[in-house]
């Protein structure tokens, strides 16, 4: 994952993702970036074996009886949500809670320690089977029924890797036995987000926990090899704006690509456990010889880019394709200015994502979490 252990971030690593927030842009300066170069540099390790794994080259882009359940209704394709009558938000912060402290004290979770990159993308594939266009409800995807714990959609290349997330926040199904999949994963990734010094995601539980032949079919998550085209079809069929889908790309800023799951290698950033608008920084220069600019990477792998100060950071080709479209272009600017503007847009989008097709009644409450941080702070 990163230079940066995950568990800095709460004391010290929260002053400086307050201050990020003031001036609205990350790493400014040298100094900033040659901080983070050195601290990226003394633990990255290369992962560069096994280079054969080609084909995970996909979706790296990269929730009656008065139970927190959901039903789907016989004359509907819609998956609804029913309201809880039992469990309330104090118990879903609790869950909060544990997922946050877990990630914080379990730091050796890969190569730069925490498992908040893993759970995001986790959250993010679980949803990002959707289709907009598919009425169908056996093969219309999204984060509802928690099929990716099932062998079809859990062996798709695309989520090769998210098994260990998946493992790691077991202890908490046994736990919380009430709690489905599909609540427990989009959960675990709004408070990754938040716990890695994001925005505030508005979540909403009531996903049910649906049988193997919900499984969206294989092939619905993005692949990280296509060019501008494909990546606002894909995110069209999602019912994304480019706005949305530029800033959900953003995502990008944490974690890293490993050869083992995707054929991809290395970091976007050099702070990828951190939350912040470094991906847009780091990538607003696109291709080119000059300083803070990008080159293909010359390697036995597919297709990748590497950046031109240090070699070790990296862009996928559906990373380069935001800067090489005009209407994305102007977004990846903005947001490269502007963290506020990058988190303001990611935010809604992101919710967005993990409730795409379910229907939640008009009187189901969004809950907004509090950080460890403000726990401990009394915010």
């Amino acid at each position: 994952m990163s230079s940066i252990a995950f568990h800095t971030f709460r004391g010290s690593r929260a002053k400086i993702a307050t201050a990020l927030l003031l001036t609205g842009a990350v790493g400014a300066g040298s100094y900033h970036y040659e901080r983070k170069r050195r601290q990226f540099n003394n633990r990255n390790n290369n992962d560069n074996n096994n280079r054969n794994n080609r084909d995970f080259a996909k979706a790296l882009f990269g929730f009656s009886t008065g139970t927190a359940a959901a039903t789907l209704t016989d004359e509907s394709n819609v998956k609804v949500a029913t309201l809880s009558d039992i469990h309330s938000f104090k118990e879903y912060q609790q869950i909060y809670n544990d997922i946050a402290k877990k990630i914080e004290e379990e730091d050796d979770f890969d190569v730069d320690g925490s498992a908040g990159p893993n759970l995001v993308r986790l959250a993010w594939h679980s949803a990002g089977t959707y289709d907009k266009n598919d009425k169908n409800p056996h093969t219309n995807g999204g984060s509802y029924g928690g099929t990716m714990r099932f062998s079809k959609e859990g062996g798709d290349g695309a989520n090769n890797g998210l098994a260990k997330g998946r493992e790691f926040l077991e202890p908490l199904l046994k736990k919380y036995t009430w709690l489905s999949h599909g609540d427990l994963w989009t959960l675990a990734g709004v408070a990754a987000i938040q716990e890695m010094g994001g925005p505030k995601i508005k979540w909403r539980p009531g996903r049910k926990d649906l049988s193997e032949e919900y499984q969206a079919p294989n092939g619905k998550l993005p692949d990280a090899a296509q060019g501008p085209d494909y990546v606002r079809k894909f995110f069209n069929r999602l019912d994304f704006t480019d706005r949305e889908m530029v800033a959900l790309i953003g995502a990008h800023t944490l974690g890293r690509c490993h050869v083992t799951s995707s054929g991809y290698d290395g970091p976007w950033d050099f702070a990828p456990t951190m939350f912040d608008n470094g991906f847009f920084t780091q990538l607003q220069k696109g291709v080119g010889k000059g300083e803070g600019q990008w080159h293909l990477r010359k390697w036995d792998g597919p297709e990748q880019y590497e950046d031109n100060n240090s070699n070790s950071l990296m862009m996928l080709p559906a990373d380069m394709a935001l800067v090489q479209d005009p209407k994305f272009k102007k977004i990846v600017d903005e947001f490269a200015a502007s963290q506020e503007a990058f988190f303001n847009e990611f935010a809604p989008a992101f919710q967005k994502l993990l409730e795409n097709g379910i229907q939640f009644p008009k009187e189901s409450k969004e809950f907004v979490f509090r950080t460890l941080d403000e726990q401990s702070s009394g915010l």
